[in-house]
Order: structure tokens, then C-alpha cells, then sequence
């Protein structure tokens, strides 16, 4: 029977998972309008290199505000502030890019650098607040959205551009502009959302010492008083400690470089992020329709498969909520890995031994079966490096330097993009498929990586990760705070008492 609660719960959740939205419907954006003969025109025929420069400022926006300002903000203000700051950044961002002046590429350049900030807030506040405010039972489970909002945001930009796409000729210009001023729908409605929602009780308990707002918070997502009062226990016992032991809120940055726990687990989730964008997938939602030209002629026909590969990525998410805590962490990483390397190397075989068309094209059965591998390499990616990665990173730091680790370690993506998508479209230029080879070699290494490197995760509550990545448990190192405090004020109490 569902509960009251476990729908409110979800409700909040889906809420914060709404800001994916945002980031995978402006990588989707930025992919449709390169295959509008308007966009091209009104900014002068943009060549490679400013297509990778567009790409590029977009993600330096976002590892900047990422690495330096989302975690403090979060921390500071709160998760919900976070998002909220973010959505509203993205909302001006999109007027920028949509009304940016005919051959005003640089009004068009900076609306990308903000949306690339906003984002990075929002993307580091709500995989937290999800985190935190879920019981670790099911909290797999609800993260698997988030991935699969990124896949929701690509399909309504791929379906309104096809949309669009159709009835360019009419439209003008705004066969574009409609692509990117729908990317407001969803800002719009996660900031009309966010007063209704409660902040994270474990932020209560951090930043404002608020047991009794913490209580009442759970007290709206648990089941039971008996599972309000353990999970409260521990999260005084874990916070105690860090603002205790480890000086939490003066040293948290200085945290992840000296605790040699924690900077396991960031070096760790930096590799897990960057293979995210290294598997093949960044380059692919960026740069899809630059490389469907070199196998089908039809601007349509392009746009069709973006938006139903789009769709179907939806569904493909879907599994990660029934085998991520079934499975674990680790055998979707390395499944998918596998998977993912094993459709890049037929994809790359099957392009460079069939003959070209006289327009320079594939015949339709091999373009069908190219198009096919690309769509079981996102039913490999989607659960596995789409949605695990994030759970992944999300989950193993501790609440004295999470939001910060979280941050940073969600904007390595945008480093490994700032570094390849640069050169992806020259390099796809000189080499085609060949470069899908790359990506292949890739995806195996990241197999054998986490083979050997990473712990399994599933089930394990947020404050007990530490003793799981060697470390000190903040929970047993609190609760000695806590009986000493008690002990102490119990022998003044008795002292008085005489």
C-alpha cells in the first residue's frame, strides 16, 4: 500500500530531479539548432572550431561556478537555494541565446557561459538534497531519476526541433528560437515548486543545529518514529564529530585534500565522471547530427532519429530503478562499460567496410544498422554510466564536505568535455568512424577500473560510507562524543544535586 509519506517523499525527490532536465535539454539544444540552415545563417556559418568554442564556454561556466561556488552555496543557503539560484540563472541564459542579435555570436556565447553556471548550481544542489532527504533502501532507486530526466529533457528538445524542423520554411528563424525558449518550461516550474518543498533535514542539523525542523522533516518522508529517531541519531552522531573532530565549515575543501579517505573516493568519483563523458556519450548527444550527415542526407530524417533515440533513452533509464539495488553499483558500471565498448567497435567496422553512395552517404540498411548500435549503446549507457555514475557520486562523501565534493566532481564532466569536445569535431572531420575506436578503448579501461578500484555501495546509509572507504565511521566517532558530553553533564548534574 503506498503511503502518504513515500509519495510526498517522492514527489520532493522528483521535484529536485527536474534540474537534470535542465542540462540534458540544452546538450540537446545545442546539437539541433547546428542542423538549422537559419542558425547557420544568422551567425555567419559558425566553422568547427567555434562549434567546439560554443561547446567550450559552456562547460568552463560550469566547472567554474561548479568547482568554486555550487558546493558553499549549498551549503550556505541551502540545497533548495541552490537549485533555485540555478534555475533562475538558466531562465535569463535562455533569453540571452534566444534573442541574441543577427550575427551577435557573442550575446549568444555568453547566454552559454551563465546556463553552463546556472546549471552547475542546480546539478550539485539536487542529486544532494535527493540524497539526503531518501532512506538508503530505495535511494538507488529515486537517483535512477535523475539520469532519466536528463533523457526527458532530450526528448522534448529533439521532439520540438523536429517539430520545428517541419515546418521550417514557415517558421524562419524561429525553427531555432522555439528549440531553445522551450528550455524555460521546466526552470519555471521547479521554482514555482520550491517553497513547498523542505530543506534537507541533515542541512538543518549542519548549518542551523535545528533537531527539532530536521525531525519534523522526516517526519513528512518516514514511515515510522522508530526510523525518525535511529536515522536523527545518526545524523547528530555523524555531524558531531565533523564539526568537532575534523573542524567542519573552516577546512571543508582542505578536507578532501587531506583526509586520505576522502580523497580516495574524489579521486575515484573524478575517474567514474570523466569516463562518463570519455565513454562516447557526451560527444554523441553534442555532435549526433554532425555525424548522421556523413550517413544519411536528410535534415529530417536526422532530426527523426535524434528525437526517437531521445525517447527510447527514457525507457532505457528505466532499468536502472529495478537493477541498481538489486545488482549493485558495480556490476552496472562494468556490464555497461563492456557494452557500451562493444557497440563502438561494431559501429566503427560496419561504417568503414561498406561503400559510400555516390552522395557520399551509406546505403539505408547499413545508415538502419548503424542507427541501431547507436541505440544499444544508450540502452548499455543509460542505467549503467548514465544514471549509476551519478547515484555513485552522490552517496559516498561525508555531509562535512559533500556538497563541495559533489560540485567538483560533477563538473569533471564538464572538464573531459572542455578538453574533447574541442577537438571532436575536427577530429571526427579528419578520421569519421575511426574515431569510435577511441571511445571503444575507452569503455574497456573503465571496465577493468572499476573491476578493481571501485566498492560496491548499494544499501549503505549515507553515514556509515566512511568506514566502507577506510576511513574513521563519523557515526561510532559521535555517538563517543555524545556519551562523553552526556557523562560529563550527568557527574555536573550529580555534583549539584550534593
Amino acid at each position: 500500500m503506498v503511503s502518504k509519506t513515500g509519495v510526498y517523499n517522492w514527489y520532493i525527490c522528483l521535484v529536485a530531479a527536474g534540474c537534470m532536465v535542465l542540462m540534458g535539454y540544452d546538450a540537446s539544444v545545442f546539437n539541433s539548432v547546428q542542423n538549422s540552415n537559419n542558425w547557420i545563417e544568422y551567425f555567419d556559418n559558425p566553422n568547427s572550431y567555434m562549434l567546439g568554442l560554443l561547446n567550450t564556454v559552456y562547460t568552463v561556466g560550469g566547472i567554474i561556478t561548479g568547482w568554486f561556488f555550487a558546493g558553499p552555496l549549498a551549503d550556505w543557503l541551502g540545497r533548495r537555494w541552490g537549485m533555485g539560484i540555478g534555475c533562475f540563472l538558466t531562465i535569463i541564459a535562455t533569453f540571452m541565446q534566444c534573442f541574441a542579435p543577427r550575427h551577435g555570436m557573442g550575446t549568444f556565447m555568453a547566454g552559454r557561459v551563465i546556463i553552463g553556471a546556472g546549471q552547475a548550481l542546480a546539478i550539485a544542489a539536487g542529486p544532494i538534497y535527493i540524497g539526503e532527504v531518501t532512506p538508503s533502501y530505495i535511494r538507488g532507486v529515486i537517483m535512477a531519476f535523475w539520469q532519466m530526466f536528463y533523457s526527458v529533457g532530450s526528448f522534448v528538445a529533439y521532439w520540438v526541433n523536429y517539430v520545428a524542423g517541419k515546418h521550417r520554411t514557415s517558421l524562419g528563424e524561429w525553427d531555432w528560437k522555439l528549440v531553445v525558449i522551450f528550455q524555460l518550461l521546466l526552470p519555471v516550474i521547479i521554482l514555482l515548486q520550491l517553497p513547498f518543498m523542505p530543506e534537507s533535514p541533515r542541512w538543518l542539523v549542519q548549518r542551523k543545529g535545528d533537531t527539532e525542523g530536521a525531525r519534523r522533516v522526516l517526519q513528512q518522508v518516514r514511515e515510522s518514529d522508530e526510523e525518525i529517531d535511529q536515522e536523527l541519531l545518526t545524523i547528530r552522531e555523524a555531524i558531531q564529530y565533523e564539526n568537532e573532530v575534523l573542524d567542519r565549515g573552516k577546512k571543508a575543501y582542505m578536507t578532501l585534500i587531506k583526509d586520505g579517505s576522502v580523497r580516495k573516493r574524489l579521486l575515484l568519483v573524478f575517474v567514474l565522471n570523466i569516463g562518463q563523458q570519455l565513454s562516447g556519450q557526451g560527444t554523441l548527444n553534442s555532435y549526433s547530427s554532425t555525424i548522421y550527415k556523413k550517413i544519411w542526407t536528410s535534415t529530417d530524417t536526422i532530426n527523426l532519429i535524434n528525437a526517437l533515440n531521445a525517447t527510447f533513452g527514457i525507457l532505457f533509464t528505466l532499468n536502472a530503478t529495478w537493477t541498481v539495488d538489486r545488482f549493485g553499483r558495480r556490476f552496472l558500471l562494468i556490464l555497461g562499460a563492456f557494452g557500451m565498448g562493444t557497440c563502438m567497435f561494431i559501429t566503427a567496422i560496419v561504417g568503414l567496410e561498406t561503400p559510400n553512395t555516390p552522395q557520399g552517404a551509406k546505403t539505408e540498411p547499413v545508415g538502419i544498422a548503424i542507427v541501431f548500435l547507436m541505440f544499444l549503446f544508450i540502452f548499455f549507457y543509460k542505467p549503467s554510466w548514465g544514471a549509476t555514475v551519478w547515484i555513485y557520486t552522490a552517496e559516498v562523501f561525508p555531509m562535512n564536505v559533500r556538497a563541495q565534493a559533489v560540485g567538483m566532481s560533477s563538473q569533471m564532466q564538464g572538464v573531459a568535455n572542455t578538453v574533447f569536445q574541442q577537438f571532436f569535431p575536427i577530429f571526427y572531420k579528419n578520421e569519421g568512424l575511426k574515431t569510435f575506436f577511441f571511445f571503444m578503448t575507452c569503455n574497456f579501461f573503465l571496465a577493468v577500473f572499476v573491476w578493481f578500484m571501485i566498492p560496491e555501495t548499494k544499501k549503505v546509509p549515507l553515514e556509515e560510507m566512511d568506514a566502507l572507504f577506510g576511513g574513521v565511521s563519523h557515526v561510532q566517532g559521535g555517538a563517543l562524543i555524545l556519551d562523553v558530553k552526556r557523562t560529563k553533564e550527568g557527574d555536573e548534574n550529580a555534583e549539584q544535586s550534593k
